[in-house]
């Protein structure tokens, strides 16, 4: 049965959900599942998959369940760390094993940058850190493009124009800039603007995401065991570029897993993937 519990910082409630005992029954680490923008929700039926471990999801402050009272509205990778090792201090079972799914993967990284005494594997599923790409500042042009989008219409055509730019393949060339601006309509979604500007993706209450700068030599230093990995799916798409260069910058080449950028997902993202086979690669690269 899952426990919904609540740990309280001097600037945020975090809520967190456990779906087993603690410590574990089995000896064996909590599985520490995260996302970003993505709160706990989109790990629902992922987590199902793991039924013989205790399997910890939580709300980023912000964001779903979750609160803050420090003033901010941006999402960066530090203070997520930060509420994620006073997580793990809360749970009194660690180090952690953590999966980490996007942005997730971004604060996983700086988690295990900043308390490495937290996590004994960390598996990076396709951290957008734009950053590591050698057409970074065409990258940062296209991601200022539906940011602008959105400011100026609304959510519907700024989903289309992130959407647009997430599928492009291989590098942000003038011929992805040449292109007539995309058709909400075309994606299902509404071209009415419903007048919000809050929403954590399209704004810029992400961009320290996408900004995050690698600490290779720490990373590579540290004990916790790093493995970035890849969707088979994604392509030469932006994500599957970070990944494969952020695994090269650590010596590494990204683990390919099943499916696409959310292909542990039962579809919650409108867009199925293959949460079976994604769990199964997942506990073969946590057991390797």
């Amino acid at each position: 049965m899952v426990e919904t519990r609540v740990l309280s910082t001097t600037d945020a409630e975090i809520v967190y959900d456990v779906d087993g005992p603690l410590p574990p029954a089995d000896g064996r680490p909590v599985l520490l599942l995260i996302g970003q923008p993505m709160d706990a929700s989109g790990f629902r039926g992922f987590a199902t998959r793991f039924g013989d471990r205790t399997v910890v999801t939580y709300d980023p402050r912000g964001l779903g369940r979750s609160t803050r009272s420090d003033g901010r509205t941006d999402s960066t990778p530090q203070t997520q760390a930060e509420d994620l090792h006073a997580l793990v201090a809360e749970l009194g079972a660690g180090p952690v094993e953590v999966f980490g799914s996007s942005g997730g993967a971004v604060t996983g990284l700086q988690l295990v940058a900043t308390h490495p005494e937290d996590v004994v594997t960390l598996v990076a599923h396709e951290p957008p850190i734009t950053g590591v790409l050698p057409d970074a500042a065409a990258v940062d042009r296209a991601s200022r493009g539906f940011r602008e989008a959105y400011q100026a219409k609304g959510w519907g055509h700024g989903m289309a124009t992130f959407l647009a730019m997430t599928s492009w393949s291989g590098e942000f060339t003038d011929a992805y800039f040449a292109q007539p601006a995309p058709d909400p309509a075309a994606f299902g979604l509404p071209t009415e603007d419903d007048g919000s500007r809050d929403d954590p993706l399209l704004s810029d209450r992400s961009l320290a995401v996408t900004d995050y700068r690698l600490d290779v030599e720490r990373l590579t230093s540290v004990p916790s065991r790093v493995v970035v990995a890849v969707g088979e799916e994604t392509g030469d798409t932006y994500t599957a570029r970070t990944a494969r260069a952020t695994a090269a910058a650590l010596g590494q080449e990204a683990v390919v897993f099943p499916s696409h950028h959310g292909g542990f997902a039962d579809g919650e993202f409108g867009w199925p993937g293959k949460p079976d086979e994604f769990a199964a690669k997942l506990r073969e690269v946590l057991d390797a």
